[in-house]
């Protein structure tokens, strides 16, 4: 049976500037594993956003897993559904290949705290499941465990970003972002910056429809 977890982070950030920096959140300190991210597709269904992106990540496993799984790096898929009307944003992400090692599902729903709009409360929930015969359960335990210390650093990663995109002290913050970038992550920063074309697409739509609103 898989294994299921689910955990909440409140941020101190309003559910359009979380939105805005969804797209933005690599790289970062805390993600140094997120080696490419691409997006695949991105289209307006019915008023809401609806985009498929293909993520890269590094695929640390120990030294009893790798006669399972040897490959250096994993496929992501993450699908996303912004629905600036309801103000919610929800994500789907799933490992592509390997399925029958090890799968993991995750769904987040971001929302703005109904006590405090200035906020954002989000909900993670994961399903970590093995099909490999006599192994299953300690492959899935292996997985909750790994799912449960990366939630930490994804939130510390997506902190980051939001303090970064929306700093209180622009000139402290930049000190500290460079200081925390090494020579791969400047490498990647670079990158991010020649997609920021089709991720500015994404953010302008929430702006327009939170300025009609």
């Amino acid at each position: 049976m898989a294994k299921y977890y689910e955990n909440t982070t409140t941020f101190n950030y309003s559910w359009e500037q979380v939105t805005q920096c969804f797209w933005n959140r690599y790289p970062n300190p805390f993600s140094v594993h997120v080696l490419s991210e691409d997006t695949v597709c991105r289209e307006i269904k019915n008023g809401k956003l609806h985009s498929k992106r293909l993520l890269t990540k590094t695929n640390r496993v120990p030294k009893w897993g790798e006669r399972f799984f040897k490959a250096k790096s994993v496929n992501i898929l993450e699908e996303s559904v912004v629905d600036p009307k309801e103000r919610v944003l929800v994500t789907y992400t799933r490992n592509i290949g390997f399925n029958k090692i090890m799968s993991v599902v995750e769904k987040v729903t971001y929302r703005s705290s109904p006590d405090n709009p200035a906020k954002t409360i989000a909900t993670r929930s994961a399903w970590i499941d093995s099909s490999v015969f006599g192994f299953a359960t300690a492959i899935r335990a292996f997985g909750l465990d790994r799912f449960k210390k990366n939630c930490h650093k994804t939130a510390n990663g997506f902190n980051y970003v939001l303090q970064h995109m929306f700093p209180a002290h622009p000139s402290s913050l930049a000190a500290v972002h460079n200081q925390h970038l090494t020579k791969a992550q400047k490498i990647k920063e670079a990158a991010k910056h020649a997609s920021d074309h089709v991720k500015a697409q994404a953010e302008q739509f929430v702006q327009n429809i939170s300025v009609k609103g």
